[in-house]
């Protein structure tokens, strides 16, 4: 089996700032109780008639430039959203062709906010077996397009943005000393479908056509019970970063960084207690961008490189909760 690095990352976030203070005029809501119960100031939204696909081919192309290769050198395209282009076919089609990547196959993958670490295990599948040598992995959400600004729960908590990353296989048993660097060495995957209705889009799909009636009923914006979604998130988020950290044959204080799913500040300093590490040691952008959904962990970690807080060896562990109910983790040896 061959290993797998990150061999490139980039990232792709709108130019249009939405700040609490804006939510004001629009919901009933103020900055006051968006900080303390999420601790998000501001989020980026995308200019009208802006596809999802525009800001994953821009992430694309940062991670295809640092990874030092060419667009054409690409096997596998895969895209996590729930916010796609159109409901057929696939997004990931459109930034194939947007980027030029046209010895790639394509396809998307929906695991909600899990998306990015799902991709992480699909594509990582592809390389070790040597199906595949170089596989671009992105993570990209237009979320105001399916957000409902009437509704104060959800409406300020989300934001649009694109992470990516290329994903390069290298020799079986490669050691980062032997040119796989950032590499992956586990990705822990699960979920429970009993949660199913606690985080969706319930019209739009063959279940509940779309109709007047789910139109005018609001039924194709997010909708979320919240309470229930902070009480599995901090379980779900504990278990499987332990997970990664045990696959990886790390104890949890020799990890240098986590990476989570930038979901809520709550939710995160609820299972950095549990876990009892220290919270400097979990990097957090959410203050900035609100959550992006799949593009917020490669999001995080673009940011967590240019700050300097990972370096050559150090340890590092992804993890995501989302809807489905979907959850998943990956240890990364930086």
């Amino acid at each position: 089996m061959r290993s797998v690095g990150i061999a490139g990352l980039g990232v792709a976030v709108p130019d249009r700032i939405l700040t609490n203070q804006d939510l004001e005029k629009m919901v009933d809501t103020s900055d006051e109780w968006i900080r303390t119960r999420t601790g998000i100031r501001e989020r980026r939204v995308v200019a009208p008639g802006t596809p999802t696909s525009d800001l994953a081919a821009a992430a694309a192309r940062g991670a295809i430039a640092e990874a030092g290769i060419s667009p054409e050198d690409l096997d596998l395209v895969i895209l996590a959203t729930f916010s796609p282009d159109c409901p057929f076919p696939a997004t990931a089609c459109a930034v194939q062709e947007k980027i030029g990547a046209r010895n790639a196959a394509a396809f998307d993958i929906q695991a909600a906010c899990s998306g990015f670490i799902y991709g992480l295990a699909v594509g990582a599948q592809f390389l070790r077996t040597g199906a595949a040598r170089h596989c671009l992995l992105i993570g990209a959400e237009v979320l105001s397009s399916v957000l409902d600004y009437q509704d104060r729960n959800t409406c300020v908590l989300f934001g649009d943005a694109a992470g990516a990353a290329v994903l390069t296989a290298g020799e079986a048993g490669a050691s980062v000393e032997g040119g796989v660097p950032r590499e992956v060495l586990a990705t822990r995957l699960g979920s429970d479908g009993s949660g199913f209705e606690l985080l969706w889009i319930p019209a739009g799909g063959s279940r509940r056509p779309t109709s007047r009636q789910t139109v005018d009923s609001r039924d194709h914006f997010l909708k979320m019970e919240g309470r229930a979604i902070f009480k599995i998130a901090v379980h779900k988020f504990q278990e499987s970063i332990q997970e990664a950290a045990e696959a990886a044959g790390w104890a949890l204080d020799e990890v240098d960084l986590i990476v989570p799913h930038q979901v809520n500040t709550r939710i995160i300093d609820a299972y950095v207690a549990r876990l009892g590490i220290p919270g400097e040691k979990v990097f957090q952008n959410l203050g900035s961008y609100g959550n992006t959904s799949a593009a917020s962990i490669p999001l995080a970690l673009h940011e967590a490189v240019e700050a300097g807080r990972l370096g050559p060896g150090g340890k590092v562990i992804l993890a995501a909760v989302g809807g489905g109910i979907t959850w998943g983790s990956a240890a990364v040896r930086w």
